[in-house]
Order: C-alpha cells, then structure tokens, then sequence
C-alpha cells in the first residue's frame, strides 16, 4: 500500500469515527472491536486454517516415525517436561 492510499484510508477511518462519536453504542461496539484487532496483531500463536492443519501432518508424521515422548504412569507434566531436557 503505498503512502497516498495509507493517507487515504486513514483520512477515511476519521471521518467515518467522527460520525459514530455521538452514539456512545456504537462508540463502544467500535473501541471493543478495535482491542480484539490489537490482541490478534500482538498474537504470535495465530496462525490460518492452512496453517493449522499444515502443523498437524507434520506432528502425525512425527509421531509415525518415533519422534514424540510419552508421558509415564503416575508422573506429571513438570516431570516429563524436566525428563525430556526442559528446565522447568
């Protein structure tokens, strides 16, 4: 997107925010709109569809070839992680 199309969607997004101002309803529909919009940008663990099922193969072929840990009768998570190098 270049810099006048920035501009211009910005000018955009003001206007249209200057419309709503007097409708504390909508104001407020917006501001929580706009907080699950930040938290999906700052979400490092988002990912697509595509990717989700992408990393499920690849943990099917994983588990297919040996390459996964089992955790033991009786044992808990912390210990399985300790067991398997985790510094926990």
């Amino acid at each position: 997107m270049t810099a006048v199309q920035l501009q211009a969607m910005n000018t955009q997004i003001w206007h249209d925010m200057a419309e709503l101002s007097d409708s504390e309803k909508l104001m407020s529909r917006v501001a929580k709109y706009l907080r699950r919009l930040v938290k999906e940008k700052n979400d490092p663990t988002l990912m697509t569809r595509e990717e989700f099922f992408a990393k499920i193969d690849r943990a099917e072929e994983q588990y297919r070839r040996g390459e996964y840990t089992e955790q033991l009768p009786g044992e808990s998570v912390e210990d399985m992680l300790k067991r398997c190098g985790y510094a926990v």
